[in-house]
């Protein structure tokens, strides 16, 4: 019986493919911590633009003095879980939450913020003076920085 030649793979194969894996991971896991960042971002704001139809409701039937529990405001484990409200009795105003507790460090402390101007119309704003990290690909789609 002839005996065969089974040698595996040599100490400088091995060395090659943990590189190569290595590489990758080091591409690959900024590229996924910021696509965490940026989709814990449009959840936040998705959360809170839920609130823009009972608030419109309210200033509507001319009560600008509501609250989050008026709203039916749940906490969410992406913000600090305080709502902040703030309107006119023109009806201008805005509504805004604190990214925290669960997030990217990168994106804690940062703020969404909702406006709602005299004649009814909403938009996007966040401030992004208390996050450490914050990068411009994190602001949704119709949202502005300041």
């Amino acid at each position: 019986m002839k005996k065969g030649n089974n040698r595996g793979f040599t100490l400088i194969e091995l060395m090659i493919v943990v590189a190569i894996i290595g590489i990758i991971a080091a591409i690959a896991i900024p590229s996924y911590q910021d696509y965490v960042a940026r989709t814990q971002v449009t959840r936040a704001l998705g959360e809170l633009t839920g609130f823009k139809t009972p608030a419109e409701e309210f200033v509507q039937r001319g009560n600008t003095t509501f609250t989050a529990a008026d709203l039916n405001y749940k906490t969410s484990d992406l913000t600090t879980g305080v709502l902040t409200i703030n309107f006119n009795s023109d009806g201008s105003g805005s509504l805004a939450v604190t990214l925290g507790n669960n997030v990217f460090n990168g994106i804690s402390g940062a703020q969404i913020i909702l406006s709602r101007t005299v004649n009814g119309a909403w938009s996007c704003v966040i401030d992004t003076s208390g996050a450490t990290a914050w990068k411009a690909s994190y602001t949704p789609s119709g949202c502005t920085n300041s």
